[in-house]
């Protein structure tokens, strides 16, 4: 994580989403922590990859129709716009969509790890989601020998750990909507569409 303050000449300014407007689409993902840049670099083949898997089959096999699974969505955190996420995916009531960003809590951010995020994702992310009133966070650990799963659901403000899910065993939930899903299967070769959802069709 890389926080860097843009108008340190403006005697420490707040960016805003505005200003994210001015910065090179070069691959980087900018997000703003109280008004300063944090930058984080472009992910891994298989941070993206991970992340692909899950979006295709939470968002075209399992979600129901009220329902929208994006990738990379801007939110909002804040109504002077000087702290802004970009969780990996997001699952989000169909009423709920916004443009340019989104403003309200969606059901449920994924982030998906890695090596330079792991305090991030763990620590930072996981009481900023929390506070924002992000109802289930879900950190994916993409990992050959040992992928994994850790859910978490907010009770009083703060998020307790649900279930840790690892290599071929099956993580299931039911929020936001019934899903049962392989970890080993979000990065494996092999048939994983068939294979992801714990049964072989």
């Amino acid at each position: 994580m890389t926080l860097v303050d843009m108008r340190a000449d403006e005697q420490h300014v707040p960016m805003t989403v505005d200003d994210l407007e001015r910065l090179p689409d070069d691959g980087r993902r900018y997000e703003l922590v109280d008004g300063r840049l944090d930058v984080s670099p472009a992910p891994v083949s298989a941070h993206s990859l991970t992340e692909a898997r899950l979006c295709q089959y939470l968002g075209f096999e399992l979600a129901p129709a009220e329902f929208i699974v994006m990738q990379g969505a801007g939110i909002n955190f804040n109504a002077d716009r000087t702290h802004h996420r970009i969780p990996d995916v997001v699952v989000l009531n169909e009423t709920d969509f916004e443009q340019p960003y989104l403003t309200r809590p969606p059901l449920l951010a994924i982030e998906v790890v890695s090596r330079e995020s792991v305090l991030r994702d763990h620590h930072i992310k996981f009481r900023e989601y929390a506070e924002f009133g992000i109802q289930a966070y879900w950190i994916v650990t993409p990992d050959d020998e040992k992928p994994g799963i850790l859910e978490f659901r907010l009770k009083d403000g703060e998020y307790r750990e649900v279930q840790q899910v690892i290599g071929e065993d099956v993580f299931a939930t039911d929020f936001p909507f019934p899903v049962k899903l392989v970890p080993y299967w979000l990065l494996a070769k092999g048939p994983w569409r068939k294979r992801i959802g714990g049964e072989d069709d």
